[in-house]
């Protein structure tokens, strides 16, 4: 057995003042820490499958071996004089000076380094080069340069054997001083090789560009586990806590250290899928209802794959496609050896009408194991949700056998995607596809679960283009992925076919019957079977599930469309009206008369007031509702997405031919009664001028190509399910232009702007998991492009969304500052006043003509609150944040522009008239 020599065991890898007490831990303690953590959680917190991919060349044992060589050598760079004479931080001088006089006793030479190139030599870097140049293979090696969250570039480490060689080393020209060191590093490295049972660096393995991405999630996850000294910053549950520098490494009992962290980390529980039996008596259980016929037969035809990888499920809204996918995520979840669950949806809305339907599911499996899983709420308004919010903390919960679903504190932040349950918008799963630190992190959390996607028809091409990339490495990971949609376009499916089976194999070359790529079923389930390609689309549908809609094309003002809205529910009832801009539907909402009930919903409200339109919305008209004798609901795109709501009647602006019957699925969605006037389910198609002029508004959200064919091809009745698929088709099908008039002019402009689209969305964007002959990370993040640090950057990467300002709006009066409530700031809670946030719209915050129009705007924002920042910049929740203030009249004027914000309309703007 190799020892460690005196100078080695006097290297520090941590070092602390905590309430005047000096702490340290030697780098060798820290070392075996991160090592054990690894090997657990390769043992026994990733999911079966995740192992499997890590073994797809390799043994378990070669695997468990290989993690135990990342966990011990990560920080094998801190062994080092760049790090070793390193300042703490904040800077503790006598601590410095300590840790200094400890390193003279155990032997080291006194060096004071030259700040400048310590910083050339960062500690993953250091050990990255020594690792490579003791033989270790530039695919492990890689990712110990990389354990910071970005991947090393080639230069860094080229150069560091010569050019910074006194940052490994010490002095340059001082032979005594540099065997010193070498002679502590190979003592440690011969150490941690026989710690980790290797003979000869030359037998760690190279592994796979996605075998190397999940090793760098793992190791960013151990270090930063093995690192915790208690389990969250204001818990007492002690993890790897820092010794008493008068300790040292022989007083600590490295087995009994691990184990007891272990312990208190592992808090929450993973999920045990189980083999459903019964697809009946599963609905039952989970759902408490009979499947409807179409649930139950493709619960049973998914049920019957071997190696399933991407479901796509295409049926009509209210079929129950949320409990159909559950129940596939349970089965998927055991067939491939996964043991969490991602459900994306397109906005904070829906995500919240979700959260409570997963949350009911996970409930019912929680109670049937007594275990108690975790989940995570993934959206920018998470803390604002009630039901999220009052979930118990993991770490409070201690002899409760029934069963709970439980918040982990461990898994915030970067760490959030590692909770094993998780429901959140689109955007999580997108950003898995961008360049962006600690991507690590991100790919080992999705690895670990089935995905859900719903509502796939909504993501637009440049949206798209980053899913496909998503698709593509879930393929690489074998994670099976559940898309749910009533109105695909037959190209956006096959394009994500092809995605999954290219990150699966390396090859989109699908076993399928001939016309797979034109097949236009409905209801269809499409089914990925290794590379195998199943489709079905022979299903019951009951007669409640078939409809037809009455289409009836209304060219009128907004003040016609209220009247007729009026007149539809003179005898009761509920009228939507579903409408593409936020002022379109403010305007409507002033034209409804005062004795009937309004409700407006779009995107321009403050938080709490949006969040409370969303519970009043489904209270009023979502299942199992008590339903207003008369109703106007009025919104934006948020009504066609996600909610289950009814209408009576419908008004809606002309929108592509997909998210039309969308909208169309909010109507007679319910079996209940209704007025007998609204029998029969009519669809009024507003916003249409004339063939081909749709209003600058319309033209603006929607391509008028689109417009054009949605125009073209829309009949006066639809029936639903038969005509929901060829009418989506005809719209997304090019071949069929040469039949529709005037089309040209639209369709050039369309072709042009999505080869645009596409062409922008891969700026940020990772390369392919299979690409030839790339085995480790160098450059993974970077190859020449922009890595995207910030999140609300990130966010626009992804959504193709132009950056705006998220400001909180407050009312300021002669007597103080008050909430929009009326409440005075100094009544209440820092974390409500945080809570009421509102965007500004684009148009205001980029209105400017200067060179960085929201640098600007934010300068004058702070300028004009400067009093508040003073009050708040010590403040967790109101720190960084900025304020808009208006008047007693909730008036104010911000870059040129006239706002007001009305509790009932939301947040209106228009230009300032200009001097003459």
């Amino acid at each position: 057995m190799i020892n460690l020599s005196p100078a080695t065991k006097a290297l520090w890898g941590k070092k602390a003042v905590h309430d005047d007490q000096e702490f340290w831990l030697p780098l060798v303690a820290h070392l075996i820490d991160t090592k054990n953590v690894m090997q657990w959680l390769y043992n026994d917190w990733i999911s079966e499958g995740t192992r499997e991919i890590l073994q797809q060349n390799l043994s378990s044992d070669d695997v468990y071996k290989l993690v135990g060589f990342l966990g011990f050598f990560h920080d094998f760079g801190k062994s080092t004089p760049a790090f070793q004479y390193k300042q703490s931080f904040p800077r503790h001088k006598d601590l410095d000076e300590d840790i200094d006089e400890n390193l003279k006793r155990a032997g080291f030479s006194s060096i004071q380094m030259d700040n400048y190139r310590i910083r050339k030599s960062p500690h993953p870097i250091a050990g990255e080069t020594l690792l490579e140049s003791f033989g270790l293979n530039e695919s492990i090696g890689s990712i110990i340069g990389g354990h910071h969250g970005l991947p090393p570039k080639r230069d860094l480490t080229s150069n560091q054997l010569t050019t910074y060689a006194s940052n490994l080393w010490g002095r340059d020209r001082d032979t005594k001083i540099q065997d010193q060191w070498k002679s502590v590093q190979n003592n440690l490295f011969q150490y941690g090789l026989e710690v980790c049972h290797y003979d000869d660096i030359k037998d760690i393995p190279e592994v796979t560009l996605p075998q190397a991405v999940i090793l760098e999630g793992m190791l960013i996850m151990a270090d930063w586990l093995a690192s915790s000294e208690k389990l969250t910053n204001y818990s007492n549950i002690s993890l790897f806590p820092l010794i008493s520098l008068e300790e040292d490494f022989d007083s600590l009992n490295m087995k009994e250290r691990y184990q007891h962290a272990i312990q208190n980390w592992d808090i929450s529980d993973q999920w045990m899928p189980e083999k459903i039996a019964s697809v009946a008596e599963q609905y039952r259980l989970r759902f408490n209802f009979v499947p409807r016929p179409v649930q139950k037969e493709m619960s049973e035809i998914i049920s019957q794959s071997n190696d399933p990888g991407l479901i796509i499920i295409e049926a009509p809204t209210g079929i129950g496609k949320t409990e159909l996918a559950l129940t596939a995520a349970e089965q998927l979840a055991f067939t491939q050896g996964k043991t969490g669950l991602y459900m994306g949806l397109p906005t904070q809305a829906t995500t919240n009408a979700m959260f409570s339907r997963v949350k009911h599911w996970l409930d019912s499996m929680a109670k049937e194991q007594a275990a108690h899983p975790d989940i995570k709420l993934l959206q920018g308004k998470a803390k604002f949700n009630k039901t999220y919010t009052n979930l118990p903390y993991a770490e409070n919960i201690y002899d409760d056998t029934d069963g709970d679903v439980v918040i982990n504190s461990w898994f915030a932040g970067k760490k959030s995607s590692l909770s094993h349950f998780a429901v959140g918008t689109i955007d999580n799963l997108l950003l898995t596809a961008l360049k962006q630190k600690h991507l690590f992190l991100r790919h080992l959390g999705f690895s670990d679960k089935v995905v859900i996607i719903d509502e796939l028809h909504a993501y637009d091409s440049y949206m798209s283009s980053y899913l496909e990339k998503a698709i593509k490495w879930l393929g690489a990971y074998h994670v099976p992925v559940i898309a749910l949609s009533a109105t695909l376009p037959k190209e956006k499916r096959n394009d994500l076919l092809k995605a999954y089976l290219k990150g699966k194999y390396g090859s989109p070359k699908i076993k399928a019957s001939d016309n797979w790529e034109h097949n236009e079923g409905y209801p269809l389930l499409s089914i990925l079977d290794g590379n195998k390609l199943e489709q079905v689309s022979n299903f019951s549908i009951i007669n409640d599930e078939n409809k037809t809609i009455n289409v009836v094309r209304f060219n009128g003002n907004e003040e016609e469309i209220i009247n007729r809205a009026v007149a539809e529910i003179e005898d009761g009832g509920i009228a939507g009206v579903v409408v593409n801009t936020v002022k379109r539907a403010q305007d409507l909402a002033r034209l409804v008369p005062e004795n009937i009930e309004v409700l407006l919903l779009h995107s321009a409200y403050l938080a709490p007031e949006r969040e409370k339109i969303e519970e009043r919305l489904q209270a009023n008209i979502g299942k199992d509702a008590t339903r207003p004798k008369k109703m106007i609901v009025i919104g934006t795109q948020v009504l066609e997405q996600s909610l289950d709501i009814d209408f009576d009647v419908l008004f809606t602006d002309i929108a592509p031919m997909d998210l039309i019957i969308q909208r169309i699925g909010r109507l007679h969605r319910h079996k209940i009664s209704r007025p007998t006037h609204l029998a029969k389910p009519t669809v009024y198609i507003t916003g249409i001028n004339s063939y081909g002029d749709y209003g600058e508004g319309n033209e603006f959200i929607y391509e008028k190509y689109l417009l054009m064919k949605t125009d073209h091809f829309l009949t006066d009745k639809i029936n639903i399910p038969k005509d929901v698929s060829p009418l989506v088709q005809q719209v997304y099908d090019p071949n069929v232009d040469k039949d529709i008039k005037d089309i040209s002019d639209s369709k050039a402009k369309f072709e042009k702007d999505l080869k645009k689209s596409k062409k922008k969305a891969r700026v940020f964007q990772i390369g392919n998991p299979n690409k030839k002959g790339k085995n480790n990370l160098f450059g993974w993040l970077s190859d020449g492009q922009i890595n995207v640090n910030d999140d609300n950057h990130a966010a626009a990467c992804v959504r193709d969304i132009k950056e705006t300002i998220e400001v909180i709006l407050l009312r300021t009066t002669s007597e103080g500052t008050f909430l929009m409530d009326g409440r005075n700031i100094e009544e209440v809670s820092s974390e409500e006043i945080a809570g009421q946030t509102i965007r500004l719209p684009f148009a205001i915050v980029n209105s400017s003509k200067s060179k960085d129009p929201i640098d600007k705007t934010i300068r004058e924002l702070e300028t004009n609150m400067q009093s508040l920042h003073n009050k708040w910049k010590e403040d967790i929740w109101l720190r960084g944040a900025l304020v808009l203030e208006l008047n007693e009249n909730n008036l104010t004027t911000l870059n040129g522009f006239n706002l007001k914000y009305s509790s009932k309309l939301g947040l209106m703007y228009e230009k300032e008239e200009e001097d003459e």
